[in-house]
């Protein structure tokens, strides 16, 4: 065992005993835990934290806050996101000392769905006195309970005792011998997995189902089965182009869930539609014939009757908490 981390290590215990019901107060804030020992704790497993090494930000070992969205959800982006020559291969979330990680399950929950949508198979929750690593090859449900997917935990007095079993999985050097990818191996044959891109699409196949059958009812207009499933398929791939955009920053947050609380969702849909296409100037929001636009515009989907229902189905599961989606880190293809 490498006698500088481990003095690292046993130096954090130490100061964090030394000084715990401060560290536990409600004002220790978890930037502070970030700078005095998380920081510390990774750069003895050997990753290169604050980049001293000068990389380019698509080659850094760690990205800060793997996106600086906040949402007034209350979710947040992990704080640390390890890479290996730009790949990603965990994430890392930190709470202060003061939150319970061992029984509140809401972090967890918050961490597995950010990890299950990247498609990292495992990331880690600490507060320093706990380090608890989950699994995400599963889908998260709002209602799992603190242990669900949980496969390792460390108290912090169990650190330098444990130390190798930690470095064997997380260090910089077990990613690079292959000793990470032998533990996903190991857990994923026990355990099996709910891909994210797939369960997507069955979520999208429910919603195709209910949107078909109200719109074929409340919409006799439309002439033919091709114009009722241009109908369907347009809603679906104009809700959740709206919805990325809103986790990646382009869209306002939270502007369809608003939806929610007005009459005649449909008609107001419409309204961020019309404003899309004058932004995006994309086919998939086309509705006025246009000098230079080959393609015909849609006539048929403004138009439309979509009970509140049915949308309000789709939408309210689209959002934290009851969705177990973040549409920030969604692979794109994933939906086509």
């Amino acid at each position: 065992m490498d006698e500088k981390p481990t003095k690292i290590i046993r130096d954090l215990v130490e100061l964090y005993e030394r000084n715990l019901p401060d560290y536990k107060a409600l004002g220790f804030k978890e930037d502070q835990l970030r700078q005095e020992f998380i920081n510390h704790f990774f750069e003895a497993l050997g990753w290169d934290v604050g980049n001293t090494s000068g990389a380019a930000p698509a080659y850094r070992d760690v990205i800060h806050e793997d996106s600086i969205k906040m949402t007034s959800g209350g979710t947040k982006a992990p704080d640390y996101c390890f890479t290996l020559s730009g790949a990603k291969k965990f994430f890392v979330e930190t709470k202060k000392p003061s939150v319970d990680i061992k029984k509140d399950p809401h972090p967890a929950y918050q961490l597995r769905r950010y990890a299950w949508s990247a498609e990292l198979p495992v990331s880690i929750l600490t507060n320093f006195e706990e380090l608890a690593v989950y699994e995400s090859r599963r889908k998260p449900k709002e209602t799992d309970k603190v242990d669900t997917e949980l496969l390792k935990r460390f108290n912090y007095k169990e650190y330098v005792e444990k130390w190798d079993e930690i470095s064997s999985i997380f260090s910089k050097t077990a990613i690079l011998q292959g000793s990470f990818d032998k533990f996903l191996d190991s857990t994923k044959q026990k355990r099996g997995t709910q891909e994210v891109g797939d369960e997507f699409l069955k979520e999208i196949e429910g919603w195709r189902d209910s949107l078909a059958r109200n719109i074929a009812v409340r919409n006799p207009q439309l002439s033919s089965v091709h114009e009722l499933n241009y109908a369907v398929q347009s809603t679906i791939d104009r809700i959740i182009f709206l919805r990325m955009c809103e986790d990646r920053g382009i869209e306002q947050y939270g502007q369809l869930q608003t939806l929610l609380k007005k009459e005649n969702i449909y008609k107001n849909l419409c309204k961020i539609y019309e404003k899309a296409d004058e932004k995006y100037n994309s086919g998939l929001f086309h509705f006025t014939k246009e000098r230079g636009r080959a393609a015909p515009p849609d006539e048929i989907t403004l138009q439309m009757i979509i009970d509140d229902k049915v949308l309000e189905d789709i939408i309210k599961n689209i959002y934290y908490p009851d969705s177990p989606y973040e549409f920030s880190v969604l692979r794109p293809e994933i939906l086509v």
